[in-house]
């Protein structure tokens, strides 16, 4: 199979995190061209456009909502859950600047600010979120999206079907996950858990801080990768049912 990535050098600063895309401690934010990459090998795995993406471990929904400014034309609806309530909800306050409303509303909030304190900088976010709106204006205009709390270990079956899984998970910080055996990688039970509530082709792009991924024994992965400190496996669904 042949693949069509993005290896553009083109300026992405619009969706850093912390700017327009809202971030907070403890929330990382994410490569924006891994991300973009990422996207664009699952998609390729998959049998239907488009697709309904979901991120099981959302934090702040920034990669999810990343995602969705970068590929509107290839995405019906953008789905994101975390077992953390108050990163549920800074991800839900991003995912609605995959809106012209909330990106106008997010303007209107930084142009407000840069009145009130005289800072340049805020200026300089809110042309970065009007360009951001003509951006999904022209990719096709808002863009369904729904956040909700649930524990990634026992999910429940999202309400539409989902296409693609794409995922960065808090590797070095395992030990606060419900659903993991004392000592053992969670990873793989993350993996198959997260499957059992996917249709058989949907396809589970997971990311994390770490060498390489572990995946349940006698799985065979669709693609392996690593770019820096980060490593990322591709599997079916199918093949983890």
């Amino acid at each position: 199979m042949a693949y069509r990535y993005a290896t553009d050098r083109a300026d992405r600063s619009d969706l850093a995190s912390g700017q327009v895309l809202r971030s907070a401690p403890g929330h990382p934010g994410f490569p924006v061209r891994l991300a973009d990459e990422l996207f664009q090998r699952a998609s390729a795995h998959s049998p239907n456009r488009p697709v309904t993406l979901w991120d099981p471990c959302c934090g702040s929904g920034y990669l999810a909502a990343v995602l969705g400014l970068l590929h509107r034309d290839r995405l019906a609806r953008v789905l994101a859950s975390d077992v953390d309530d108050a990163a549920v909800r800074l991800a839900a306050r991003n995912l609605e600047l995959l809106t012209e409303r909330g990106l106008a509303g997010r303007e209107g909030e930084l142009r407000a600010r840069a009145a009130e304190f005289g800072k340049p900088s805020y200026l300089e976010t809110a042309d970065a979120a009007r360009r951001l709106a003509a951006r999904l204006s022209g990719l096709g205009g808002d863009l369904p999206h729904e956040a909700w709390p649930g524990d990634a270990f026992a999910p429940a079956e999202p309400g539409h079907p989902v296409d693609l899984v794409l995922t960065d998970v808090p590797y070095g910080d395992l030990t606060h996950w419900s659903g993991a055996v004392p000592g053992a990688d969670p990873v793989p039970a993350l993996l198959r858990s997260l499957a059992g509530v996917l249709p058989g082709p949907a396809v589970l792009a997971v990311t994390a801080r770490t060498r390489r991924i572990a995946v349940p024994d006698g799985v065979r992965p669709l693609e392996r990768l690593r770019v820096g400190n980060r490593a990322a496996v591709l599997l079916r669904a199918a093949d983890l049912h």
